[in-house]
């Protein structure tokens, strides 16, 4: 098994900033990928930003230059630095992992989720 734990998230005043942090934990070999997520009331839950084992990230338009994706050296916590933020960012933050676990095959797990809102 394998458990994602989601941190940092909380409100803040539009043009402010929040660091967002998510650990894995469980009976992992290795992590092939990390990303982040966002779903807002109402709408398709949407990729944020990803990297992948190799160091290579990626981001929509909508958040290029205002949030970035990092890693720990352990490559077993991710993190989404958000600068620069707007009330259409407020939504729930969720953590994504591709894992291969001890046990099993290469598979997708997500955490619980971590709301984030954006309002004076």
């Amino acid at each position: 098994q394998v458990q994602l734990v989601e941190s940092g998230g909380g409100l803040v005043q539009p043009g402010g900033s929040l660091r967002l942090s998510c650990a894995a934990s469980g009976s992992i070999r290795s992590i092939n990928a990390m990303g982040w997520y966002r779903q807002a009331p109402g709408n398709q839950r949407e990729l944020v930003a990803r990297i992948t084992n190799d160091g290579n990230t990626n981001a929509p338009d909508s958040v290029k230059g205002r949030f970035t994706i990092s890693r720990d050296n352990a490559k077993t916590t991710v993190y989404l630095q958000m600068n620069s933020l707007k009330p259409e960012d407020t939504a729930v933050y969720y953590c994504q992992m591709l894992v291969l676990t001890t046990t099993g095959p290469l598979r997708s797990y997500w955490g619980k989720g971590t709301l984030v809102t954006v309002s004076s």
